[in-house]
């Protein structure tokens, strides 16, 4: 009988230790501008609660930019910015001290975008400059295309997984101010590959890139961060029915180099 007990508390214990999670996860968002934006960001609180509890972490988002700042943030071990980044100077200062006590990031999209003149300023140096390393944004493809992409870094723990190349979900592809190659503190993880020439259908010409070196998920090694270029699901803007097209969190490589990312940041020691 006392036998039969003590499996039973062991078994208890146990059932007990998996159910606690293993550290806790926070994406900011805004989900107000561009229906494509706003479609990844109900994919994304869709995607991943459901990883979640695979994987065993806890997922909370939140639209309430306020609540970054250092006592919200000690709670948590990773921080998602879904489609945008905070505008406040408490906000900003708050997220730079918790990106330099070892906190983990993993930004998406429109997260870097920052362009002057325009509604979002390229007035946050420390992030748009020395912690993303991009600068400013200069153009893009048009429409969301998928492209191949090739892995630079296959040692990394969000690319370790990944095989040479792989076909993207479609997305909205970014070029960007400044040569990632030349920033010593830069990881570039994932880069078009040439065979996706040309990527995009326009109607613009610029829209369509035909040759060039263009990043699209990299790493500061200052950090233990993540920014992804994709976010941006295509859209039936043409027939103005706002209907989702694509989705960016049903590519298997991608959703596995974001998972391999997130467990790395929620579980490395600072």
């Amino acid at each position: 009988m006392l036998a039969i007990l003590c499996a039973g508390c062991f078994l208890f214990a146990d059932v007990k230790a998996q159910s606690k999670p293993k550290f806790h996860v926070i994406a900011f968002y805004t989900a107000k501008n561009d229906q494509a934006h706003i479609s990844f960001v109900h994919e994304a609180n869709k995607w991943f609660p459901e990883m979640a509890k695979k994987y065993n972490f806890s997922y909370d988002s939140t639209n309430v930019w306020t609540n970054l700042n250092a006592e919200y943030l000690s709670h948590y071990q990773v921080v998602l910015f879904l489609d945008t980044r905070p505008e406040d100077p408490a906000q900003r200062a708050a997220f730079q001290k918790y990106m330099e006590n070892g906190g983990g990031w993993i930004g998406f999209h429109f997260a870097a975008f920052a362009l002057t003149p325009s509604g979002v300023e390229a007035n946050w140096d420390w992030y748009h400059n020395e912690f993303l390393g991009s600068g400013q944004y200069v153009s893009n493809t048009w429409r969301p295309t998928s492209a191949i992409l090739r892995v630079e870094d296959r040692k990394f723990a969000a690319t370790k997984h990944l095989p040479e190349t792989f076909k993207s979900a479609p997305n909205e592809w970014y070029r960007w101010e400044k040569d990632l190659r030349k920033d010593p503190n830069i990881k570039i993880l994932l880069s078009i590959d040439s065979t996706s020439f040309p990527l995009g259908t326009g109607p613009k010409q610029s829209e369509i890139w035909h040759s060039g070196y263009y990043p699209v998920a990299w790493t500061n090694t200052k950090y233990k961060m993540l920014y992804l270029n994709m976010g941006h699901n295509d859209i039936d803007y043409e027939h103005h029915t706002n209907k989702d097209l694509s989705h960016t969190l049903e590519n298997e490589y991608e959703d596995k180099m974001i998972i391999d990312a997130v467990m790395w940041m929620g579980t490395a020691k600072k």
